[in-house]
């Protein structure tokens, strides 16, 4: 006969025998020790012969013993295939099959049952938390067994313990794989059950359950339900009972996370359980519970400790991309004595410079010089995040701070803790977000988007601009005490315009570096390209020449080094009367377009719109600079 959602008789009045029943014997144990443990005290409590707890094999249709006891010892290393079996019926249909007897006559094909001898024969689905089938929970013996509603619900609450171990197991497998640190975490983990009577007050409560909340099975004993959860969980827990009192032919059913509430006050997430059971009239309920604290906060930090790894991984990508500062101009050397004056101390320092000269370079040299060089350096570009994200990347937000947030997340700020972070292009930030800064800054804590918690946090600031921040101060778009906050020493980068006798040197690095890249011998930098390329201006600086370098090595034949393509010739300045003996051919004015467009993609760093963009420079649609760009073949910033 099935009973495959059937009520679940227990005797109410032998709680205390359930749940020594339900727990005995494996309140120490986890994984498979666990389940040989279960499986003994299964066998015993039942009087039976054979107890096993199976892992169900879909890809195979069999059925592996997780844990075996037979003939009063354990079995290892066994696996029976699902069809032509009594348990065909549990692992197809689901639920609870029991056979009080005649089994050898139903399954008379059946060798191993023939060669057993077996006579009756109990057994159930375990499931995971998406309602498949994981594995069954069986008992047989060489006699007829009782049709006893009592046997069955003693039998359903162990089939419930082993369905939460198995899934445990398998959590814990998935959790190794991805992510080993969780591994030892798991070990111990122990359940706590609670049993509630119909008015949904507590009459017993195991010893994990006492741990778990915080009070002596003598005190649990007697309160409410509604001292054990939140009220959202106890929602869940009531609506779980209602459901389970209409439904009467389900007994069992998984509630999922939610908050307990410990003696002290103080909430846990546990991931709970619920069976029904009735005897001589009268009905309760047992409670599972797991404790999933110590999970989430594992998880948590190694959500934490990937982030902080991508970061860092970013961030040494581009250090070894950039390399160290080259140079030897007066103009270039009072930029490092600054540096190794500054660099010991912790004070704020703000890198002023034109766009490409190199900024961050002097943000790592300061971490370099700092006793923090061994701790974290974050770098973070405030122009190139979208104004409603720069928040969450500065200070982190917790799971749910907004659409799209699906789990808690660090900031820069956090990964920072105890190094440097570099804000470039800080005067990009809004009114918001400078205060935000301001607030950390002047207390040294961090509150994440949609969190009340805060948390300090030792970080060095190193901020850049290629903005005016006294103008900004003026118009109103940068608050001054943020600013005296970030330039507690200023530092100015020059152009390279002004260092001139510093391009020879960059360019040889970079004819180095590029052809290395493409398995070339350097070409020769003579004194004309030398000449030609210390005669122009570098509106795009340090980045505009690692460019032009960059393409005429490519462009080059036979070792040389082509600038002739690479930089055209520097056009008049703007004013000068063209047309007086130096008219200007179709070819040369796309040229001049040309030249002005990349000029303009350099110094605004592929940025269209928004302030400090192309638009903004050259007082076209963007639209226009869109389509000049893919024309162009020149990449637009996403």
């Amino acid at each position: 006969m099935e009973y495959a959602d059937a009520p679940i008789p227990v005797p109410h009045l032998n709680e205390t025998a359930l749940l020594r029943a339900l727990v005995g014997g494996t309140a120490d144990q986890t994984g498979e020790p666990f389940l040989r443990a279960l499986v003994r005290n299964l066998a015993e409590t039942m009087d039976v012969d054979i107890a096993w707890v199976t892992e169900y094999l879909p890809e195979r249709d069999v059925l592996r013993a997780r844990a075996m006891w037979m003939h009063d010892r354990h079995v290892e290393d066994y696996e029976h295939p699902v069809a032509g079996t009594p348990c065909e019926a549990v692992v197809r249909g689901g639920g609870m099959v029991h056979h009080p007897d005649n089994v050898l006559a139903l399954f008379a094909h059946q060798s191993d049952i023939q060669r057993l001898r077996i006579v009756s024969y109990l057994g159930e689905a375990l499931y995971d938390g998406d309602g498949r089938v994981i594995g069954t929970i069986t008992v047989m013996d060489p006699r007829p067994m009782a049709d006893d509603a009592r046997l069955r619900g003693l039998f359903r609450l162990f089939g419930l313990r082993a369905a939460a171990e198995l899934r445990r197991l398998a959590a814990e497998q998935s959790l190794q794989e991805r992510e080993q640190q969780l591994a030892r975490l798991v070990d111990g983990v122990m359940d706590a059950v609670v049993e509630v009577d119909e008015g949904l007050t507590v009459t017993q409560a195991n010893q994990a359950a006492s741990e778990m909340l915080g009070a002596s099975p003598d005190r649990l004993r007697g309160m409410t339900l509604a001292r054990l959860f939140d009220p959202a969980g106890r929602a869940a827990v009531v609506a779980a009972i209602s459901g389970l009192e209409t439904d009467a032919g389900r007994g069992s059913r998984r509630i999922g996370r939610q908050l307990g509430i410990r003696a002290d006050g103080s909430q846990v997430p546990v991931d709970v359980g619920l069976t029904r059971c009735t005897h001589a009239g009268q009905s309760f309920h047992i409670l599972i519970l797991r404790d999933l604290a110590e999970q989430e906060r594992a998880e948590s930090a190694i959500r934490s400790l990937s982030d902080r790894a991508a970061y860092l991984e970013e961030e040494l990508a581009r250090a070894l991309h950039h390399g160290d500062i080259i140079g030897r101009s007066a103009a270039l050397r009072s930029v490092m004595e600054d540096i190794a004056r500054v660099a010991p101390t912790h004070a704020s320092v703000l890198v002023q410079g034109e766009t490409g000269t190199g900024k961050e370079l002097i943000a790592r040299a300061l971490h370099r010089g700092s006793d923090r060089r061994d701790r974290p350096f974050i770098a973070v570009n405030c122009a190139a995040l979208p104004a409603g994200l720069i928040e969450s990347e500065l200070f982190g937000h917790e799971r749910g701070a907004f659409t799209g947030a699906v789990r808690r997340r660090d900031g820069r700020f956090a990964l920072a803790d105890g190094g440097t972070l570099f804000l470039d292009e800080v005067g990009e930030l809004s009114q918001e977000a400078q205060a935000k800064l301001l607030r950390v800054l002047q207390e040294g804590v961090i509150e994440p988007v949609g969190g009340s918690a805060s948390r300090r946090v030792d970080v060095r600031i190193v901020a850049a601009t290629h903005r005016d921040l006294t103008a900004l101060v003026r118009s109103g778009s940068f608050r001054e005490d943020l600013r005296y906050r970030l330039e507690v020493v200023p530092i100015r980068l020059p152009p390279l315009r002004e260092r001139r006798e510093d391009i020879s040197l960059l360019a040889t690095h970079f004819i180095a570096v590029v052809a290395k890249r493409l398995g070339r011998t350097p070409p020769l930098l003579d004194d004309a390209a030398i000449a030609r390329l210390e005669a122009y201006d570098w509106p795009g600086n340090i980045r505009e020449l690692e460019h032009v370098v960059e393409r005429a090595v490519i462009l080059g034949r036979n070792g040389r080094f082509d600038l002739e393509r690479a930089l055209p010739a520097t056009p008049p300045p703007i004013g000068v009367d063209t047309v007086e003996g130096n008219i200007m051919t179709a070819a040369a004015l796309r040229n001049l377009e040309l030249r002005n467009l990349e000029r303009a993609h350099e110094r605004c760093e592929g940025r269209i719109s928004g302030a400090g963009g192309m638009v903004e420079l050259l007082g076209l649609p963007a639209s226009t600079i869109a389509s000049q760009l893919k024309a162009a073949g020149l990449k637009r910033a996403r």
